[in-house]
């Protein structure tokens, strides 16, 4: 289960309270692996009875300060060493194979929505790449996967304009 390695990693690098675990995946992870406070307060709970966490204090207003603890930091590298599972579910990407159904105009309506999507994205992974040089490993891989993210969402705008194209060949 991949929160629950997320959850552990981003502890990993300096405890926070339920609400920066949220915040943290809202502006760092969601592109790769969103969730919701439902998700993650159980997965917390699972991860402090399984020992891969513990509570270190109180934070603001008496909120749970976690960390990662040893056997928690094995877990993600053992994790990390596995083959990942490259299954990819999108029901957005399932649509697509059924925009025949639709008039070529509302099928155009869709496409265009997923190409605005997809700038919206872009722009706010552009504006945090020019924020700073990454200096620390930490830095360097969150790069890594910024960049990836650039690259494939210029590639997903490519294709949104060329299948609006196609969407208009169906006239």
């Amino acid at each position: 289960m991949s929160l629950r390695h997320a959850l552990i990693g981003v502890l990993a690098d300096e405890p926070r309270t339920g609400y920066g675990l949220l915040k943290h995946f809202e502006q760092s992870l969601a592109y790769a692996w969103p969730a919701s406070h439902s998700q993650i307060y159980p997965e917390l709970a699972r991860l402090l009875a399984k020992g891969l966490i513990r509570q270190t204090g109180a934070g603001p207003r008496g909120a749970r300060v976690y960390e990662a603890t040893p056997d928690g930091l094995d877990e993600v590298c053992r994790w990390l060493r596995t083959e990942p599972d490259r299954r990819v579910r999108s029901d957005a990407a399932l649509r697509i194979f059924f925009l025949w159904l639709l008039d070529p105009g509302e099928a155009a309506v869709f496409l265009a929505a997923e190409r605005d999507r997809f700038r919206t994205l872009l722009a706010e992974l552009e504006r945090i790449e020019a924020e700073e040089e990454p200096r620390t490993p930490k830095q360097r891989a969150y790069r890594v996967a910024l960049v990836g993210g650039l690259l494939t969402l210029r590639a997903r705008i490519e294709w949104a304009e060329w299948a609006l194209r196609e969407v208009e060949a169906w006239r």
